[in-house]
């Protein structure tokens, strides 16, 4: 991936109950993100942030159309936006690098990804095929009427996936075939989600598999499923994926995640996609509960990894 990077921010925390992925982007950033990434001898540029509204100019509640989804419509607001500069940062060659900001920004940013025309077929423009691999404790496939929060980064990979009250939301689903999507280190789910799962194609590899595979030979398989058939991969990682031990600055901890080696094993597969990776966003990160920018720091080094650098080179 010889691609520039561009990084654009989206601090958004619309669509979790604890304040404080808002400043998710700022503590990235501060935490040397455009240093690491040109270390490795790729060009970078930085777009800044999309303007998000403030929950304290809102209100939460629900419109009725909405089930119990809070700032439903707002999120659709700022995942439009997102998916446009996502969708321009691609057509002019560079590389979307996003930084949430709550997990709900996942829609906007493969709703970009997936707008770009990359070919024709019958001479009509085709929009491109993306694989996901979700690195997350969680599997977000709630919707407003199974999320028992109504927190719409809980939803997100559902409505990327046109599930339930989504089937018919032209700002949510992004085309995505279920069979080329991948969770990887999932170890809390809620019972309406968990039962939603099992039923979908979708592959979900939950923590216990990681235990007994191995992180490197999950996230290969992962990433095989989400590039199989596919024009690329998106990646999301939510910084929820580690340990608390090692990211205590999320806005939703889950013990028993994985160690930091493995998470940089599991990023170093990434970067074997090549030209094959198209975008990747950084979510969840929480200053307001972190150490010293701890996990921040840790989230540029993922990065790095995701982009090639190793301990030799």
């Amino acid at each position: 991936m010889t691609r520039n990077v561009r990084i654009v921010g989206v601090p958004m925390d619309l669509g979790a109950d604890r304040r404080g992925v808002d400043m998710g982007p700022s503590a990235i950033r501060y935490a040397g993100l455009a240093d690491a990434v040109e270390q490795i001898e790729r060009a970078c540029a930085d777009a800044g942030d999309l303007d998000v509204p403030r929950p304290e100019t809102r209100t939460s509640k629900p419109r009725p159309e909405d089930g119990r989804a809070k700032y439903l419509s707002e999120t659709r607001e700022v995942c439009g936006s997102l998916a446009d500069v996502v969708e321009g940062t691609l057509a002019s060659g560079e590389f979307p690098l996003v930084l949430g900001g709550d997990h709900s920004i996942a829609i906007g940013t493969l709703g970009g990804d997936h707008s770009i025309a990359i070919g024709t077929v019958n001479g009509a423009a085709r929009e491109a095929d993306v694989g996901v691999v979700w690195f997350d404790a969680h599997g977000d496939f709630n919707t407003p009427t199974t999320s028992p929060s109504g927190n719409v980064h809980g939803m997100s990979l559902a409505a990327l996936l046109g599930v339930g009250e989504f089937a018919d939301t032209d700002w949510a689903s992004a085309g995505v075939d279920p069979e080329n999507v991948a969770l990887v280190g999932i170890r809390d789910l809620d019972p309406e989600e968990r039962v939603a799962l099992r039923e979908s194609p979708v592959t979900v590899y939950t923590m216990s598999d990681v235990d007994e595979h191995g992180l490197p030979a999950v996230a290969a398989e992962a990433l095989d499923i989400a590039s199989d058939g596919t024009d690329g991969v998106h990646v999301s990682l939510d910084m929820d994926f580690l340990d608390p031990n090692e990211a205590p600055g999320v806005g939703t901890p889950v013990r028993g995640g994985v160690t930091y080696r493995e998470a940089h094993a599991a990023m170093e597969r990434v970067a074997n996609l090549g030209a094959d990776l198209r975008t990747i966003e950084v979510v969840e990160v929480n200053p307001i509960l972190d150490s010293h920018n701890g996990t921040a720091e840790l989230a540029v080094e993922l990065v790095a990894s995701a982009f090639g650098k190793r301990i030799l080179r």
